[in-house]
């Protein structure tokens, strides 16, 4: 019944049949993407939640003046790696705006993906439906997750990884030593994996070791010395007493149940979080391998098969690196979820082509019906899974309707400085374009050299907008150089401050606030509301700091 699909074996696919059954996969990776698309287009002041802190600050590459002396602007740039900040200016030079460029990246990065996903697999298993299933899987599962829509440098991280796997069993040595120059300037964590693979198979080759090595240590070289600005890195002791890195922190990392800190955890855990369940299958290769008498066309998987156990082998052994040697490496979950996404896929392409072929050919043999139905079960939950779930496509697109706060922020000079607890303050520098004091999305808290200035900044502002006299306020203006303090109707509530759980970290100032309102004080900001007011919208309220400096203390 499959026997039109697949290759008589012991011989090639027909590529007539293989660019057919590419060209369905790429199809298919179109229509996921245009399906994102949507949601990025849906109204002007939209943006993917990732891409608003990696590409907030490349506005400068449009107007130069934006955001000058901005904290937060030189952090993200400094940890931003090289060879993307470079791709984002030189779209933005030919006049692609970088807030544009993300929302179409991801069509081109998928349609990349599939070409590689798609020949890697036929170097792995010669049987085009098996490469058409595989990138299928792989493009489903990359759509139930925002790494690929976010069009950050982890969205590099599958092109990337594929060329380097494709032209590696093709042994392609100029383009592998060019891919990982492209690793190390875009993703530097992926080059490690890359390095791993290479080392297992030039282990006795010691000159192209030492050469490959070398390239490897000067591409991660400038990536090094620009993030180390804002050092140190938090240590592993620093980091266990953050409740920043906490469950209910702003980054949780550690948890009290070390069963689901292992397994699950989302920066922790060794199970990566795969979707759709049919990638699982993937999981019955082995098996089916081992009893490959059972399965006609296991003869035909090549030799290069062993890379998935490679890949695999190299990513545990740099998960449990990164926990051993904590943060060093950053989260361990960086060198497992990307690779082994790929290899579940690819492991699932082959056994579900395994199992049709399988099934087609006990209904030839003995033409019960059952066969038929599970092979058409199997086919539709392929197809048709991601149409069932109300979560697919997963784009993490924030769009906001403040368009008149962006505007009149617009029109405000270039230098001026935000306060706010809201979490509007994630959205300013993207739609408004101007700099922020501090926001949820920007306090990372893993370079102290950062996250201490953060960290004060926040204690600051909290004292100030609760506290019961205008002393605290007008010494963060002072101190800050703050323009315009932007508040929530809803600010000086307590459920408001409960609600933004990711400023617990900060006791006792969070404490003392949130204490002050229980107790039904009014903070001396919220008396200035109406008078220091001079943007109003539905709920925000936007205060003007001269306005707040020049007025008496109670």
């Amino acid at each position: 019944m499959l026997r039109f699909l697949i290759p008589p074996i012991g011989e090639k696919p027909n590529r007539k049949s293989a660019l057919l059954w590419l060209t369905l996969s790429l199809i298919f990776v179109v229509y996921y993407s245009l399906l994102g698309l949507q949601r990025a287009f849906k109204s002007e002041y939209v943006a993917q939640d990732d891409a608003r802190v990696y590409v907030f600050w490349m506005q400068q590459f449009v107007d130069p003046e934006l955001f000058p002396h901005d904290l937060i602007a030189n952090y993200f740039k400094s940890i931003t790696p090289l060879g993307f900040a470079t791709f984002y200016k030189l779209m933005a030079s030919i006049g692609v705006h970088p807030l544009f460029l993300s929302k179409i990246l991801p069509i081109c990065l998928g349609l990349i993906i599939t070409i590689y996903c798609f020949w890697l697999c036929l170097e792995i298993f010669p049987i085009p439906i098996a490469g058409f299933i595989s990138t299928l899987l792989l493009n489903q599962s990359l759509w139930f997750k925002s790494d690929l829509v976010s069009a950050t440098p982890k969205a590099f991280v599958y092109p990337l990884l594929l060329a380097f796997l494709y032209y590696f069993l093709r042994q392609s040595w100029l383009i592998i030593y060019l891919i990982i120059v492209l690793q190390g300037l875009f993703y530097p964590p992926l080059l490690f994996i890359s390095l791993g693979i290479l080392l297992i198979h030039l282990r006795r080759n010691y000159v192209w070791l030492v050469v490959i090595l070398g390239l490897g240590f000067l591409v991660m070289l400038p990536y090094a010395l620009t993030s180390s600005e804002f050092g140190p890195v938090v240590t592993a002791s620093q980091a266990r007493t953050m409740p920043e890195l906490w469950t209910g922190g702003r980054h949780p990392f550690f948890d009290s149940n070390p069963w689901q800190f292992w397994l699950i955890g989302q920066h922790s855990g060794i199970i990566p979080p795969l979707m759709p369940p049919l990638i699982w299958i993937g999981l019955l290769l082995p098996i089916l391998l081992r009893n490959g008498f059972q399965f006609s066309l296991v003869s035909l998987l090549t030799i290069q098969v062993k890379i998935l156990q490679q890949i695999i082998i190299v990513s545990l052994y740099l998960f449990f690196a990164a926990h051993a040697v904590l943060l060093k490496l950053f989260f361990p979950t960086r060198y497992t979820i990307h690779s082994l996404r790929i290899v579940m896929a690819i492991a699932a392409g082959i056994t579900v082509t395994l199992i049709l072929d399988k099934f087609f050919h006990i209904y030839q043999e003995k033409h019960n019906l059952w066969q038929l139905i599970l092979a058409a079960t199997l086919v539709f939950v392929l197809l048709f899974y991601p149409n069932l779930s109300d979560h697919f496509p997963i784009t993490d697109y924030r769009q906001s309707g403040e368009s008149a706060l962006y505007k009149f922020l617009q029109q405000q000079p270039k230098n001026s400085l935000i306060a706010t607890l809201s979490d509007e303050a994630d959205n300013i520098p993207t739609f408004g374009k101007r700099s922020i004091l501090i926001g949820r999305e920007y306090a990372l808290p893993f370079h102290l050299g950062y996250y201490s200035q953060i960290r004060q900044r926040t204690t600051d502002l909290i004292q100030a907008q609760y506290s019961q006299n205008l002393e605290p306020a007008k010494r963060l203006i002072q101190i800050y150089k703050v323009n315009l303090w932007l508040v929530e109707h809803t600010a000086f509530k307590p459920e408001y401050l409960t609600q933004k759980t990711w400023l617990r970290s900060f006791h006792p100032a969070f404490t003392k606030a949130l204490n002050s309102l229980e107790q039904g004080i009014t903070p001396a900001l919220a008396k200035l509301t109406k008078k220091c007011s001079i943007l109003e919208t539905e709920k925000f309220s936007l205060l003007k700091a001269d306005c707040i400096t020049n007025s008496p203390q109670s």
